[in-house]
């Protein structure tokens, strides 16, 4: 699959998101929150702008899409938490530094500036930010980055059936701890503003 697969409609919404602040911004205020009221779901790119929805996984792909629209590979960082639900990236790079789109249920885990050298700088830029609803923080693993390119032979873009392989992969690969063991028992739980502060638009 090729970006000229979508319809000239589809192709007219991605050319209005030709900088990656304004895809994270489609994002935030056009699609809603998809707490997956049918039971689980795993939209493509072409789905979500139909439905006008999407949840983490589903977001993910669509940023990756809109990146790749503009010139960026579609590249996809999983983090892995425990206690917790994962969390997928949309990254993208600008003169050798990192950023990233995201949809999330938390307004501290989405959108980074190209400004973090490494991807362990832009993970750890989520690491305050990611908490549970008992306020521990629960981020542990990040994922090597994975070029969806692999899965352009799917359809993934525009496929009417979801793509679940792409999630199974992320699942599948080898993640990178960001902690040791030591200090697991001393982390501090979120401060109660930074905890009300992600939690704010939070779809219940």
């Amino acid at each position: 699959m090729v970006p000229d697969a979508f319809t000239p409609a589809e192709r007219a919404v991605f050319r209005r998101l030709n900088k990656p602040e304004k895809i994270q911004k489609f994002m935030d205020d056009d699609l809603a929150y998809n707490k997956e009221p049918g039971g689980p779901s795993c939209r493509s790119p072409r789905r979500v702008l139909r439905d006008r929805t999407a949840h983490c996984m589903e977001g993910a792909l669509f940023g990756a899409a809109a990146l790749r629209m503009l010139g960026h590979p579609p590249l996809l960082l999983d983090l892995e938490a425990v206690r917790d639900d994962d969390h997928v990236l949309a990254i993208f790079q600008v003169r050798g530094h990192w950023g990233a789109v995201a949809k999330s249920n938390y307004s501290g885990l989405r959108y980074r500036d190209p400004v973090y050298r490494t991807l362990r700088e832009l993970v750890m830029s989520y690491f305050e930010h990611y908490f549970n609803l008992r306020g521990e923080k629960t981020l542990r693993r990040y994922s090597r980055p994975v070029n969806l390119a692999r899965f352009d032979a799917l359809d993934w873009m525009t496929a009417e059936k979801d793509p679940w392989m792409i999630p199974e992969h992320l699942c599948s690969i080898a993640h990178t701890r960001l902690l040791p063991d030591w200090l697991l028992p001393r982390l501090s739980h979120a401060d109660h503003r930074l905890f009300t502060a992600g939690l704010v638009g939070r779809v219940k």
